[in-house]
């Protein structure tokens, strides 16, 4: 894969990603330009009434990316560093994933700079609120549906959900999913995306003809995703060794029981001090020994830097973006086996896309139903990247973006260009 140019930017990293894939493809040069392009770019004002009385303004955005194969679909984040460059990235990477899965979404990603842990929960009520009103022109169940992300959560969605109802005129649940249950959530939903991450964490095992009992686990992020993927890894016969969260992680070769240090989380706020294990950095935990690697917090974690120095056998990427170009280059030529986003951690987006489907028809599953059509779903998919990279000598992410873009740009074609 070529070099790129600048390591720590999530659009760059996305964008060498695309052209790699697409020259590789003999993508048609009007499809690439559609595809590298934007179908809208939105960027708002967001004054919020503080707690003290003053008036601060926020900026907001919402980036749709291709709507070839369906409505926009992509998450919500909060966060002070948040950047375009982030969003940008991220709703390309959600057309993939979307296309991927065959789910009949395309790609979108929204948020606002701000740090909510700064917030009250009036303040964030109202930062929603205001954020809603104003993305409210091109949100909707068959336009755009956001869903939570970082910082973010099913109340987020509520207000969401309850404003965007309020302007419309009448209850509008499917405008979002990641709702709570009361107001036409999807059981199952909670904890998709880490229960997918332990699917096609199976799947992949399974192609080497092992199993998952006793395989040591590492899970840089133990937040809603790397905590759901702990537990049903370990139930499944993983021993999770390490783990972290935004202050540092701990560390113990013996194995660590998910609900305990869930338990010591909830009475302490962090994982620092828990007994009988090693307070790590979560730079120490992504070199230390295992044979499967999570990175399921930010991205741009495993770069150039400390790639040679990655001890796994297996990643599997439940963050966005985790594993940069150069970091994949270099874990190819190791014999490192990398399951990418668009695949591993799509379980999020398939449930989402349950939620809305239930919504539309007024009739809620069991949770039960949901798990099994998610598995069958994610089994397929792996198998068919799979099988495609094995028949053609392609790494996994390559085969899988080959496949996403393959299966967009074919209903572009067959949609045409209006007018």
């Amino acid at each position: 894969m070529p070099k790129k140019p600048e390591e720590d930017n999530p659009w760059q990293t996305a964008l060498t990603q695309f052209n790699y894939v697409s020259k590789l493809m003999n993508l048609p040069e009007d499809t690439y330009q559609l595809l590298k392009n934007f179908s809208r770019i939105l960027t708002v004002s967001v004054p919020v009434r503080m707690d003290s009385g003053s008036v601060v303004s926020f900026e907001g955005f919402r980036v749709q990316h291709c709507s070839a194969k369906g409505p926009y679909k992509g998450g919500i984040r909060y966060h002070p560093e948040l950047t375009l460059e982030d969003l940008k990235a991220l709703a390309m990477e959600m057309t993939w994933k979307c296309s991927l899965a065959d789910v009949p979404f395309g790609g979108a990603k929204g948020g606002i700079v701000c740090d909510p842990k700064k917030l009250s929960r009036g303040e964030l009520e109202r930062i929603t609120r205001r954020y809603t009103y104003a993305i409210h022109p091109i949100i909707g169940a068959d336009k755009d549906i956001p869903a939570p992300d970082v910082n973010t959560n099913e109340q987020t969605m509520a207000w969401m959900m309850d404003t965007y109802s309020m302007n419309t005129g009448f209850c509008a649940p499917g405008v979002v999913t990641g709702k709570p249950l009361n107001i036409g959530g999807s059981l199952g939903r909670a904890d998709a995306t880490g229960l997918g991450i332990a699917f096609i964490t199976a799947s992949a095992v399974q192609q080497s003809n092992k199993t998952l009992k006793n395989l040591k686990v590492i899970i840089q992020g133990y937040g809603n995703v790397g905590s759901a993927a702990g537990k049903f890894l370990e139930e499944m016969g993983c021993k999770i060794v390490a783990i972290s969260s935004s202050g540092g992680g701990i560390y113990n070769p013996r194995g660590l029981s998910h609900n305990a240090i869930m338990e010591y989380y909830r009475g302490n706020g962090s994982f620092k001090h828990f007994p009988l294990a090693e307070n790590i950095t979560n730079a120490e935990l992504l070199e230390l020994s295992c044979d499967i690697l999570i990175p399921a917090a930010l991205g741009g974690q495993i770069t150039k830097k400390n790639a040679d120095k990655i001890k796994a056998k297996l990643i599997i990427e439940g963050a966005n973006g985790p594993v940069t170009p150069e970091a994949d280059e270099i874990l190819s030529g190791r014999k490192i086996t990398v399951v990418p986003d668009i695949l591993a951690n799509a379980g999020g987006v398939i449930v989402s896309y349950f939620e809305w489907v239930q919504d539309a028809q007024c009739y809620f599953w069991c949770k039960h139903e949901v798990n099994v059509k998610l598995r069958m779903l994610l089994e397929r998919t792996f198998n068919e990247v799979y099988s495609f990279a094995k028949e053609n000598k392609y790494s996994l992410r390559t085969s899988a973006m080959m496949l996403a873009i393959k299966k967009v740009a074919e209903a572009i074609a067959v949609r045409g260009l209006f007018p």
